[in-house]
């Protein structure tokens, strides 16, 4: 919840003007409801696309306040993130829901951005594994091979976000290799291999390089670090390790 609409279009486009010659790699950003329309319109036909932050599973009806998979489409959102840690944790989001809102994304070819993670108490319980493992099953059920191939799946340690911890890269790779396991086995290799994994959580440029050299890790889910211009140089590391 950061940035009037004013704020983000000049934000959006001092990163059109640092970032118009990434191509090896793709750029979202997911502004909030308020600016989505407006930075849409900035981001048209250009190589950052446009995410947004939430949805409801319904197209329309009474449900005061949200908004929903039609209304994000037609302003041109590719993104929606869904189950983000804040969305479980403090407005009570639970599997089921989140399971709900990955199919209507889908269903209008749009992309969710999955989050799970694990809270602290649960690392310290050693239920890290059976956390992510039950987010996943729930949170992808009854999707198909080629529904699931179209999800991307970001891995965020609750513990990490907003704290200034950051997983250590061994942290990190460790659940991200047994995602991928967890898919290969819920689907096959070829769907494991093809969904993209994004680490989250505290991610600066001073740490995010360990992350990402990671064989597992496939990009970011940026926080704080997305509001300043220390996000360019997130994706000029980025870059240079691509390249």
């Amino acid at each position: 919840m950061h940035k009037t609409i004013s704020e983000a279009k000049k934000f959006v486009s001092l990163l059109l003007n640092e970032l118009h010659d990434v191509k090896e790699f793709e750029i979202v950003v997911c502004p909030p409801f308020t600016a989505l329309s407006e930075v849409g319109e900035i981001l048209s036909g250009r190589n950052i696309k446009l995410g947004a932050q939430n949805v409801f599973y319904e197209d329309q009806g009474a449900f005061t306040g949200e908004v929903s998979p039609v209304m994000l489409k037609e302003i041109g959102v590719e993104y929606v993130i869904v189950g983000h840690s804040e969305r479980r944790r403090i407005f009570k989001e639970d599997d089921e829901l989140i399971n709900r809102k990955i199919r209507a994304v889908l269903e209008k070819g749009m992309t969710p951005i999955f989050c799970v993670g694990e809270t602290l108490e649960e690392r310290e319980k050693g239920l890290t594994f059976c956390v992510v493992e039950k987010q996943i099953r729930e949170g992808l059920y009854g999707l198909s091979r080629e529904e699931a191939q179209k999800v991307v799946i970001a891995y965020e340690p609750v513990w990490a976000i907003g704290t200034g911890k950051v997983a250590t890269p061994q942290q990190a790779q460790e659940v991200h290799a047994f995602i991928r396991r967890l898919l290969s086995e819920m689907y096959d290799d070829e769907t494991a291999e093809t969904i993209r994994i994004l680490y989250g959580g505290s991610i600066k440029p001073d740490n995010f390089l360990g992350l990402i050299v990671q064989k597992d890790i496939d990009g970011g889910l940026v926080g704080g670090a997305s509001l300043k211009e220390s996000f360019v140089e997130l994706a000029r590391i980025m870059k240079g390790v691509i390249s």
